[in-house]
């Protein structure tokens, strides 16, 4: 008679995965922990006066442990993911693809693991003004953010999907913007326009350039989720246009490469290779637009619904900007919130269409 225990019940692979990406990311934290204590030790010790602000914060120190934390930790967690159940096919890309994955994962999880930190240590900053960072506080501190930050960043790049690699690129792109927007050492930026923000010598230009650069090759990474996906969709008879998977990841790719150009070419520097990756992207959210309903057959009806309603509000912004009540700098912000708005929930639509497991 066969043993229970030998009998595999339905998704028992998935579930042994996620306790082991689950045990995993504790003890990698618990080890950054340790890491982190030694290294708020020698932070106390080395730098005079040290405070939660001041002229010596603590903050942007445990910043920058936890940018290098999650950077090995998302490596990790990314390349052991590989194995997990409905991630194999990721073994099969060719190592440039995976390697130029991997980097994006890593890049955008390092780099929000910085903005949150910093941004968290400038709130208790401001809640604790004055107080002095002893070596005690500093160790505790410092293990506790560096543990936490490998916990979730290990997680959240061993459980990538399409999903969650679009929520963050949505939430990577607006921290990224919204910080150069607060950090700018011009308040009337938005007097001129949008990419004026990309324009200054200055950490927040770094910032929103870096932003978009990075986002594009989150993009492009995206778009092999997206490839396999639609491929899945349409093996499975949802859609019926064979060409579908690899037309729509090109676009998406193009998309990543145009929206990295617009960083790589401030106006400042190069404004007409600026204004054609600009223009470059949106183009090609409205081919993506208005090739759905002949290239994605097969979606939800209320998928093309929303799309023309995207659409609408493009070609509405950009009669609103012509005539003048729209300034430039309006206009660009809300094509670039359209845009990502509708990445969000072309993934959402497409998510939908996977089988119940």
């Amino acid at each position: 008679m066969t043993r229970s225990s030998e009998t595999a019940a339905p998704g028992a692979g998935a579930t042994l995965t996620t306790r082991r990406a689950e045990s995993d990311a504790v003890y990698f934290s618990l080890g950054t922990g340790a890491v982190g204590g030694v290294y708020g030790l020698l932070v106390a010790l080395l730098i005079p006066a040290l405070g939660l602000g001041g002229d010596a914060p603590f903050g942007p120190f445990a910043a920058i442990g936890s940018a290098i934390v999650a950077a090995v930790a998302s490596t990790l967690g990314y390349w052991r993911a590989r194995d997990r159940p409905g991630q194999e096919w990721r073994r099969e890309l060719p190592p440039w693809k995976y390697i130029v994955n991997t980097v994006s994962v890593v890049i955008v999880h390092a780099v929000l693991a910085f903005l949150a930190t910093y941004a968290l240590y400038r709130v208790l900053a401001a809640g604790f003004i004055g107080l002095p960072m002893i070596p005690f506080w500093a160790v505790v501190l410092m293990a506790v953010t560096l543990g936490l930050t490998v916990y979730i960043t290990y997680l959240s790049a061993a459980h990538m999907d399409t999903q969650r690699m679009s929520t963050m690129l949505m939430a990577f792109v607006v921290i990224g913007v919204l910080t150069s927007m607060v950090t700018s050492p011009d308040p009337q930026w938005w007097r001129v326009h949008f990419s004026r923000l990309g324009t200054f010598d200055d950490p927040s230009s770094l910032i929103f350039n870096g932003t978009l650069i990075a986002g594009g090759l989150l993009v492009t990474t995206f778009a092999v989720f997206i490839s396999h996906d639609l491929t899945d969709a349409v093996q499975r008879g949802v859609l019926t246009r064979p060409s579908a998977p690899r037309v729509v990841s090109t676009l998406f790719v193009v998309m990543g490469v145009m929206l990295a150009g617009v960083g790589i070419f401030p106006f400042h520097t190069n404004p007409v290779l600026h204004n054609v990756s600009a223009s470059g992207m949106a183009a090609m959210y409205l081919v993506l637009l208005f090739s759905g309903p002949r290239l994605l057959r097969g979606m939800p009806r209320t998928y093309f619904v929303v799309s023309w309603s995207y659409a609408g509000a493009t070609l509405a912004s950009l009669a609103l900007f012509v005539v003048g009540f729209f300034s430039l700098t309006a206009f660009e912000i809300i094509v670039f919130a359209l845009i990502f708005g509708w990445i969000s929930m072309f993934i959402r639509f497409l998510g939908v269409t996977r089988p119940t497991r």
